[in-house]
């Protein structure tokens, strides 16, 4: 299993060339951001050959999916930023659902799925890929309309596209379906990226009640070929964090 640590949960208060360097001094050769560095795209790929680390994911600008209303600001982030992730080398972009709208789910499922099937020919053809992430609705993100991974396979199945695919979160998941293994197994092929965090609480992942080594073992066993973002907020000091986290799951 590959790992890659998001910028956001570990370094928020330094620069992204010194979040990099802590990153690659402590054995990740993989990160990932949500906010879009600061930094001229020459100047985040100098920084990123450097320490040897690839920026794997980033966030789109928008993710007012639900509303047909906000479709074309949609499509207009999704290319503005499918432009800047070819400059940096970035393969992978990060969408949510948006809010559920409080009307008929499928009218609103009907309008997410259009507008991500109105994307996936540019994505195809600049080689960039959209993920789309369930999120839990009873802790985290109470107005999400995407919560379930089933939902999320059934409409990226239904586009059909090597553009778009799914952001499998083990943690939001286990809160929200739990089956994770089997789930993983069933949906490989439309799971471009994984997350993972301790549940309860989001922190450290051997603090909660999930098996991380049975599951990544698993996964290994599937031959799942992404990586796997360590998505939780620590409550260790970050880098003593991320080194218990290559001591239990890496450098074993």
């Amino acid at each position: 299993m590959r790992f890659c640590v998001p910028i956001p949960c570990f370094f928020k208060n330094c620069s992204f060339e010194e979040a990099i360097r802590q990153i690659s001094a402590l054995g990740f050769d993989a990160a990932e951001t949500y906010a879009w560095p600061k930094e001229s795209p020459e100047e985040v790929r100098r920084i990123l050959d450097a320490y040897g680390v690839e920026l794997l994911s980033m966030c789109t600008t928008d993710f007012r999916l639900t509303d047909a209303t906000y479709r074309l600001d949609w499509l207009d982030g999704m290319k503005r930023s499918a432009e800047l992730a070819q400059k940096l080398g970035v393969r992978r972009l990060i969408t949510q659902s948006g809010p559920d709208l409080g009307i008929d789910r499928a009218r609103q499922r009907k309008n997410l799925q259009a507008t991500l099937a109105l994307a996936a020919p540019y994505l195809e053809d600049v080689g960039v890929t959209m993920m789309i992430e369930p999120l839990n609705t009873r802790f985290d993100h109470k107005d999400c309309y995407l919560a379930s991974s089933e939902e999320a396979f059934s409409i990226v199945r239904e586009i059909n596209s090597p553009g778009i695919r799914v952001i499998y979160d083990i943690y939001h998941q286990q809160i929200t379906e739990g089956n994770i293994i089997p789930t993983v197994k069933e949906n490989l092929p439309w799971i471009s990226h994984l997350h993972c965090a301790g549940h309860p609480g989001r922190h450290e992942l051997q603090t909660g009640e999930l098996d991380y080594h049975n599951i990544f073992a698993a996964i290994d066993g599937m031959g799942y070929e992404g990586a796997c973002g360590i998505e939780y907020q620590p409550l260790m000091d970050p880098v003593e964090s991320l080194k218990e986290f290559r001591r239990l799951y890496v450098n074993e």
